[in-house]
């Protein structure tokens, strides 16, 4: 896929993440968002883990903007769509797109695993109470101490990283089997010629 067509995809994937960004719920003091892993699934097997996370940031930054996303939107979403992205690259050899898109359940492990430890120790301590009360509600789960914290964090990113993951998983199977990605696919490689 040339640079162009990345962009475009990369632009309407971002698009489509922010129009569906007010379908979050809160969690803890964050604003959980399955869309945004829905939009990481398609982004990392279409674009790549790069560009998956570019439209993580695009996604990050508007919510943040608009008042639907903290600051959490980046932890919560840019890990999740690299993991998609590289397993994606691991597994294309596959024939059996059932096969291949099972990169798609990367993404709880970018989100929840990786992405809520970055968000509890490393961005909830970073930020001041000028962030809001999500920083603060955060920081006041430490009390609990590290682990059970970490546990209830990831209880709630895991609820809506599975959710979008799964209707992400769907969306590409449908796609594939009407021939939509690889009608895409190969009018990108005949131009090319």
């Amino acid at each position: 896929m040339n640079l162009s067509k990345k962009v475009a995809l990369a632009s309407a994937l971002s698009a489509l993440g922010i129009v569906i960004s007010p379908m979050m719920f809160e969690w803890l003091g964050s604003r959980a968002f399955p869309g945004q892993h829905f939009i990481n699934v398609l982004s990392g097997v279409l674009l790549g883990p790069l560009w998956g996370a570019i439209v993580a940031i695009i996604i990050g930054t508007v919510r943040i903007a608009l008042g639907t996303g903290t600051v959490f939107a980046y932890p919560g979403g840019i890990p999740g769509a690299v993991l998609v992205g590289l397993f994606y690259i691991l597994l294309k050899r596959l024939r059996n797109p059932r096969l291949r898109y099972l990169a798609a359940f990367a993404e709880p492990i970018g989100t929840v695993l990786i992405g809520g430890t970055i968000a509890l120790a490393v961005v909830a301590p970073g930020i001041g109470p000028a962030v809001g009360p999500a920083a603060v509600m955060l920081r006041n789960l430490e009390t609990l101490g590290f682990w059970p914290a970490l546990l209830l964090l990831w209880g709630g990113w895991a609820v809506s990283s599975i959710i979008g993951t799964v209707a992400g998983f769907l969306f590409l199977l449908a796609a594939e089997r009407y021939g939509v990605i690889s009608r895409a696919i190969t009018a990108t490689i005949r131009r090319q010629r």
